[in-house]
């Protein structure tokens, strides 16, 4: 099978092909980033940028400018589920950093689950981003693949020039650092709140306040250990 292509999204079909992969990921019951606030978020120097396989869209980046030239918000990635487990996410965003790096774009940021097991392996494990904030039911109450407990997020940082991630672009091996603390976390939580609700929000609720509590003490997290399921905390940075 050759790899999908990577390149910004052209085109009303494109970008409307971007809202049916989003109701195809998150389920019919999301609201979609409609696709004429896409086209208009790139014109204004924003990214919308697809993977495809032949003409079909199977994964997509969206991001937009802050209020800080050098910062984009990355609100969206997604794979379509016969495409995951391939290293596409991963290959979106390395594109997504190549093109912020060529506008002087040094710091991308974006949230997700801290109890997603998968997220973390990418986000952490293989990016390198660098998380310092914890916010508790951040979106208040969802649907589709997000229903069930609170809507807790972690803020990523992903600093694109430091060594910490140029390291990870490069595909330089990366050791375990030696951690002032760990938090584990389930192995797989959609099983999990779809076999046993109570023991979910029980999970939510025990790894907010372990985060929480790790945070507010000054560490970090800058690792993810996927077979261990667990993330990893240090002393920020000098």
């Amino acid at each position: 099978m050759t790899p999908p292509v990577i390149r910004e999204l052209s085109g009303v079909a494109e970008f409307t092909a971007a809202e049916a992969l989003q109701r195809a990921v998150w389920g019919p019951d999301d609201l979609v980033d409609p696709y004429d606030l896409m086209m208009v978020i790139q014109h204004e120097g924003g990214l919308v940028a697809g993977a495809f396989s032949g003409d079909e869209l199977v994964g997509y980046v969206f991001g937009f400018p802050t209020r800080e030239l050098h910062i984009q918000h990355s609100h969206r990635l997604a794979v379509l589920p016969k495409m995951q487990g391939m290293g596409l996410g991963a290959r979106l965003k390395w594109f997504q950093r190549d093109w912020c790096l060529a506008r002087g774009i040094t710091h991308v940021r974006w949230t997700f689950d801290p109890l997603r097991a998968a997220n973390a392996a990418l986000n952490v494990g293989k990016l390198g981003v660098i998380v310092d904030t914890y916010m508790a039911d951040y979106y208040g109450k969802m649907v589709g693949i997000n229903a069930g407990t609170p809507s807790d997020r972690l803020m990523a940082d992903w600093f694109l020039n430091t060594a910490h991630v140029a390291d990870r672009a490069a595909r330089i091996a990366q050791s375990t650092p030696d951690p002032a603390r760990r938090v584990t976390i389930p192995r797989d939580f959609a099983a999990l709140l779809a076999s046993d609700p109570d023991k979910a929000l029980a999970e939510r609720l025990r790894v907010r306040e372990q985060i929480g509590r790790a945070l507010k003490e000054g560490l970090v997290i800058n690792g993810f250990v996927a077979d261990q399921s667990c993330y990893i905390f240090a002393k920020p940075a000098a």
